[in-house]
């Protein structure tokens, strides 16, 4: 076995800024020049659910706005803290579909993993920001995953959720891999990440192997939000992967103070495509709590779509959507 003690070991770039992380809101704001005024509320906020966010993805926001759309992601504030009506730690009832620890299963054929609760950034508006992993995660979680699928051949695609499966290493995760692809009737593996977006170097050599084997249909859906995620570094790997044969899907997040306007979701798809990730869904908010305010009227999100199928052809046109608890699909408002 080598160990890290072991010479010429080294780990990957992208492991490496994935440990390296901001995690002090006073050492975000410092960076960007910001004042902290408000930094005793912020404290407070990050408490229960802390900053953690890439270095390299904090370098894509500008310095001296403190309403720069990527930082209004990341940055915790005192908003978070009050107890808005309607707002839950499990607004969509997830701890009612979980038939064995670590595995969803909410929809006709096809069942969610939770394969870790780690993620490479932590989104302010996240749904599962109050998610119990501690239930989740034992150590014979994914066998217990595996045995209940192998009883379900009517499930024929597998999602890989977290926290974010690309926080695991290619290593772990073929493990992974290798004990879904013994199962015939699971013929699609769809992987859910942010991780590439404020980590680019995710996307390396070694998983692009591992998930053009032939004996999946891979997609990998990504997490962007606003333009200014999707990095030249970003666009050259995606484009790599599409001609490798992965399809590539995008699904964003409607979001107050980041993407709320026409001319930012329409640089969003432009330049998705311009990687060659199809623009996928529109999500209107989760109603987690500690993220009310990031919520967007359902009128005014309807109209921003009204306005986007206007300004795009249909193929560059996400759909507007919601989840609900209970339903048998997403709730889709406008396609």
């Amino acid at each position: 076995m080598i160990t890290q003690d072991a010479p010429g070991w080294e780990l990957p770039d992208w492991q490496r800024q994935q440990a390296d992380l901001i995690t002090d809101p006073a050492e975000l704001l410092s960076m960007l020049g910001l004042a902290a005024d408000a930094l005793p509320e912020q404290l407070a906020a990050a408490r229960d659910f802390p900053l953690r966010v890439p270095r390299a993805y904090a370098a894509l926001m500008t310095p001296g706005d403190p309403d720069d759309p990527l930082l209004r992601q990341v940055m915790s504030v005192p908003e978070e803290l009050l107890e808005q009506p309607g707002y839950t730690a499990d607004p969509l009832d997830e701890s009612d579909h979980t038939p064995v620890p670590g595995l969803l299963h909410k929809y006709h054929g096809r069942a969610l993993l939770v394969v870790t609760g780690a993620c490479a950034v932590h989104c302010r508006y996240c749904f599962r920001r109050h998610f119990p992993y501690q239930t989740h995660l034992s150590g014979k979680r994914w066998e217990q995953a595996l045995a209940w699928l192998s009883e379900r051949p009517d499930i024929n695609e597998v999602i890989l959720s977290g926290g974010d499966p690309l926080t695991l290493n290619n290593r772990r995760l073929g493990q992974l891999l290798e004990g879904l692809a013994a199962l015939p009737h699971l013929v699609r593996l769809r992987v859910h990440s942010r991780t590439p977006v404020v980590i680019p170097e995710r996307l390396d050599d070694g998983l692009l192997a591992q998930l053009a084997d032939p004996r999946w249909r891979s997609v990998l859906v990504l997490h962007a939000n606003h333009p200014r995620e999707l990095s030249p570094s970003l666009l050259e790997r995606t484009r790599q992967w599409q001609r490798a044969g992965i399809t590539l899907l995008n699904q964003s997040v409607l979001l107050a103070g980041v993407n709320d306007d026409l001319e930012t979701l329409v640089r969003l798809s432009e330049r998705l495509h311009d990687g060659g990730i199809m623009p996928y869904y529109l999500h209107l908010l989760d109603k987690v709590q500690g993220a009310a305010h990031f919520a967007v009227p359902d009128d005014q999100a309807m109209a921003l779509h009204h306005q986007l199928r206007g300004r795009l052809p249909g193929f560059l046109v996400p759909r507007l959507s919601r989840e609900e608890p209970g339903e048998a699909a997403k709730t889709v408002l406008a396609g």
